[in-house]
């Protein structure tokens, strides 16, 4: 019978180009996965993996498999899912991920009310950004990841993940108090494309900043970068220019920076999707924790339709 695990490594290696790559996300030596994938194709009777430059690439065989294995491996988290409806009392761990303003205004929140809810349950959460929370589903590492609609995500028709929208939200600008803008209603993102500008470069929210300012007609005049909410706080609070900044965004307390709501055609937004291993959706802890963070979605944000409830 073929091992489930060796169909696990032959996907990441599709999925990561490299057995190396492959290995690092299974916390396994280069050597075994490769060992592992060579008895496969010694099993199968047919080669699976040949050279291609320093990489490897999947053979013709090898993609006629994985179209199996991900509905094998589907298939199994079902029957994970079916186990775990019998057992009185699951404790975990659960495991969940996300980018980090996911993790600050969802996650974090989610997780709170389950424990308040079940004390004895163990709870895991990671802060890390879209590339890798899908690195970790994959690699069976995490059980929900929280992630947006990036070039990063799995693509919806993706066999391998079962993705839902979570909530849609606004994205505000935020400027410095006693701005001109900040007592403005009515703002639009066009009336800020004379200011200095904060982003936060080789990463999605710098990709969000020139994609909107783009559509409201002008580039951005990136003055400063930052890597944390609070710095960019800090830099608009002390007058060097503005930014946008999502919804479950915040800033440290107490400074002097106004959140300007935008309005108009095409008001910035941002759309967060859970994401778990495809099969795996009617876990009873799973059902437990994406519950919990349908019901931790802020007023100021637009929880979105559960289709799979439908």
């Amino acid at each position: 019978m073929i091992d489930l695990r060796r169909l696990h490594m032959l996907r990441l290696v599709h999925q990561y180009g490299t057995v190396t790559s492959a290995a690092d996300a299974l916390h396994l030596t280069p050597s075994a996965v490769s060992h592992h994938l060579r008895e496969l194709a010694r099993e199968l009777k047919v080669p699976l993996l040949e050279p291609q430059g320093r990489r490897v690439r999947l053979t013709p065989a090898a993609h006629l498999l994985i179209e199996h294995a991900d509905a094998m491996l589907a298939r199994w988290e079902e029957a994970l899912a079916d186990l775990e409806s019998h057992r009185a009392g699951a404790s975990g761990p659960l495991r969940m991920c996300g980018f980090p303003t996911a993790v600050g205004g969802l996650v974090a929140p989610a997780a709170g009310a389950l424990l308040r809810a079940d004390p004895a349950l163990a709870v895991e959460i990671r802060e890390c950004d879209t590339d890798v929370a899908v690195g970790l589903l994959a690699a069976g590492e995490t059980d929900i990841a929280v992630i947006e609609p990036t070039a990063d995500a799995p693509p919806p028709g993706d066999p391998r993940f079962d993705r839902e929208p979570l909530m849609a939200e606004a994205l505000d600008l935020i400027v410095p108090a006693g701005h001109p803008l900040a007592g403005r209603r009515g703002v639009r993102l066009e009336d800020a494309a004379g200011e200095a500008w904060i982003s936060v470069q080789g990463c999605v929210h710098h990709q969000q900043v020139m994609t909107y300012c783009a559509a409201a007609g002008f580039t951005p005049r990136i003055a400063h970068n930052a890597t944390t909410w609070a710095v960019i706080w800090a830099l608009v609070s002390n007058g060097l220019g503005v930014s946008l900044v999502p919804r479950l965004a915040d800033g440290p307390a107490g400074q002097p920076v106004v959140r300007v709501p935008l309005s108009g055609d095409a008001v910035p937004m941002r759309q967060v999707l859970t994401c778990v291993r495809r099969g795996s959706r009617a876990n009873p802890l799973i059902v437990r924790a994406l519950a919990a963070l349908r019901d931790a979605v802020p007023s100021r944000c637009a929880r979105l339709p559960d289709r799979s409830a439908a």
